[in-house]
């Protein structure tokens, strides 16, 4: 859906200025009415101006996790608190990724967030590499969006934000050259981790959702609050499939302009 940018409501508040020419072409959302006190954060649920209410079945759901909890319950396979190295690869798996990429994701993923999500109950590193979904707030890094604040929770202003300011044409999704101006302008100095993992959770993102050449508002905001996983896992076992994304067949089209093998069973099969 198109994102229109009127002028500030209140004229009296000052969005940018001569001395940064970053004020001047990354204005703040000033649309988000429809969300009531969009600035503060939300723990358990995740609105947008298209959609005040969130995700509401899955929040009541799961309405005693943290919004970054919620995110990351896909791969928690038992419903233990813990993601293990070989939940990690079943869930992407399931998400249609291939082989290859989801063995990297188990090894980026488990690699970088088990100790960080460990220190909340032990200084000493797990062996066998468990990521702990109640201190997965720990593993949040530098040079993101800061969508998620500190403890997990879901701010509504970030999100509108990063709309307002790097939806170029206002056509409610962002293309590759938008996402990467997005990397590009969330970076901190000295933060080469949180680079590469900005990057890499972008990248990942364009893999799964991508459609028409972008990735849409409403899939990103179900991204952040974790629905979108499950509504990908039910479609491609329903046997309708998941027909978003950008695969294995959208490469060798762009390359050599011909699909090969145009879809798997269930649904296009990503890296």
């Amino acid at each position: 859906m198109p994102q229109n940018h009127p002028p500030p409501p209140d004229r009296r508040i000052i969005f940018s200025g001569k001395k940064c020419s970053e004020s001047r072409s990354r204005l703040p959302a000033t649309t988000t009415n429809a969300i009531p006190n969009a600035s503060l954060a939300r723990y358990n649920v995740a609105p947008s101006a298209c959609t005040p209410q969130g995700s509401p079945e899955y929040s009541q759901k799961y309405a005693e996790y943290s919004v970054l909890q919620q995110h990351v319950l896909f791969w928690d396979r038992d419903n233990d608190g813990i993601i293990r190295p070989w939940d990690t690869y079943v869930g992407f798996r399931e998400l249609g990724f291939s082989i290859v990429f989801s063995l990297i994701a188990v090894i980026l993923m488990n690699g970088s967030f088990s100790y960080p999500s460990r220190l909340a109950h032990s200084y000493l590193p797990d062996p066998m590499f468990r990521i702990y979904v109640s201190s997965i707030h720990k593993v949040k890094h530098g040079s993101d969006t800061g969508i998620y604040d500190s403890e997990g929770r879901f701010r509504p202003q970030m999100f509108e934000d990063l709309f307002a300011k790097y939806d170029r044409d206002s056509t409610g999704g962002l293309s590759p050259a938008e996402l990467f101006d997005l990397i590009h302008g969330d970076r901190v100095a000295a933060d080469p981790y949180g680079w590469c993992a900005a990057f890499m959770e972008w990248f990942t993102t364009w893999l799964l959702i991508q459609k028409d050449g972008r990735v849409w508002k409403e899939d990103i905001r179900q991204c952040y609050d974790g629905s979108l996983f499950w509504r990908i896992r039910e479609e491609r076992i329903s046997g309708r499939g998941w027909d978003q994304g950008y695969g294995f067949s959208n490469a060798m089209k762009d390359l050599f302009g011909y699909r090969i093998g145009n879809s798997t069973k269930n649904g296009r099969r990503m890296a």
